[in-house]
């Protein structure tokens, strides 16, 4: 028995790992005859896997997914990263911990100890997000919308309170930012493009008529999502400057995310930031906490001035 279930098992990787076999390929890598091949297909159709017959010169075999879900077969790298993906979504996912934890424990109970270790070691620690998550059933549905192309029908809570509207939109793609989740579209009733929290999106049944796709400015969705935050209408920020500050290259360069640090010396570095405006460019550079030059634009610099007013005023006060 034991040796057949291992047979098994071998027939169904085989199965995942090309879309077609010919019969005789199967028995001969299985080094089992074509008869016990088609026994064993008959097992694997009995616990659920919908092997159908391909015609053909030689006869063959081919996995198609079935109505149900039938014991699944995971080599150990792909076992550890599904235990590792499990293990963060019932830390911090969006409404999904409770089914991910129960889905983790299943997975841990059928893994080898050598695989237990590898995922007990990963312990994770969810820090909540700056606002309410969308629901799965919330997010399933932007996304079907999206595949389909289908113009979403929905109601939309801005921050001051509920909107009743309708609104429709062309959904275009869910991006992932901050630890929440936006739907990106285009607004037929502002016949632009908008981004969408999808924590506050309500979607109606049915939905609106098919559309044609259309592209966002640059083609990338997340870099126009994130220039969108920025304050930018491209993928870069609306404000740069450079300055230069009293410290050394080292200790600048981890705080400094997409801008450049050039190191000019034991305790000097030149440092490009870019912001959303020039005033919060000028207190990006005065968190450092040290001296530094203003190398320019004209417009960082006076900035600089009118912070300095601010917070002499405010110390004074």
């Amino acid at each position: 028995m034991a040796k057949t279930s291992a047979r098994l098992l071998s027939l169904l990787s085989l199965l995942q790992a090309r879309r077609d076999w010919p019969g005789s390929l199967l028995a001969e890598r299985l080094g089992v005859s074509p008869r016990t091949v088609r026994r064993d297909v008959d097992h694997l159709r009995g616990l659920g896997y919908r092997v159908r017959a391909v015609k053909g010169p030689d006869g063959g075999y081919r996995l198609d997914a079935g109505t149900e879900l039938p014991p699944l077969l995971f080599d150990d790298e792909q076992a550890v990263a599904l235990a590792f993906a499990l293990r963060i979504a019932a830390a911090d996912g969006t409404g999904i911990e409770e089914g991910a934890a129960r889905a983790l424990n299943t997975v841990r109970q059928v893994m080898p100890a050598r695989l237990r270790h590898r995922i007990d070691t990963l312990q994770v620690t969810a820090v909540p997000g700056p606002g309410p998550r969308a629901g799965a059933g919330v997010l399933a549905a932007l996304s079907a919308a999206v595949h389909a192309r289908e113009t979403l029908l929905f109601r939309y809570a801005s921050p001051g309170g509920a909107d009743d509207r309708t609104r429709r939109a062309e959904p275009h793609h869910l991006v992932a930012r901050g630890g929440l989740w936006y739907l990106l579209a285009w607004d037929l009733d502002a016949a632009d493009w908008r981004t969408f929290r999808a924590d506050r999106i309500t979607p109606r049944t049915p939905g609106g008529p098919r559309f044609t796709r259309r592209e966002p400015p640059g083609g990338d969705a997340a870099a126009f999502v994130t220039a969108r935050f920025r304050g930018s209408g491209s993928t870069g920020w609306p404000c740069r400057g450079e300055a230069v500050l009293s410290l050394p290259a080292a200790e600048v360069a981890p705080y400094v995310h997409d801008g450049t640090v050039e190191e000019l010396g034991p305790a000097r570095c030149r440092v490009v930031l870019g912001s959303w405006s020039w005033p919060a460019l000028a207190a990006g550079f005065g968190r450092f906490d040290a001296p530094f030059e203003v190398v320019g634009p004209p417009e960082l610099r006076a900035a600089c001035s009118l912070l300095a007013r601010r917070y002499t005023e405010a110390a004074a006060g």
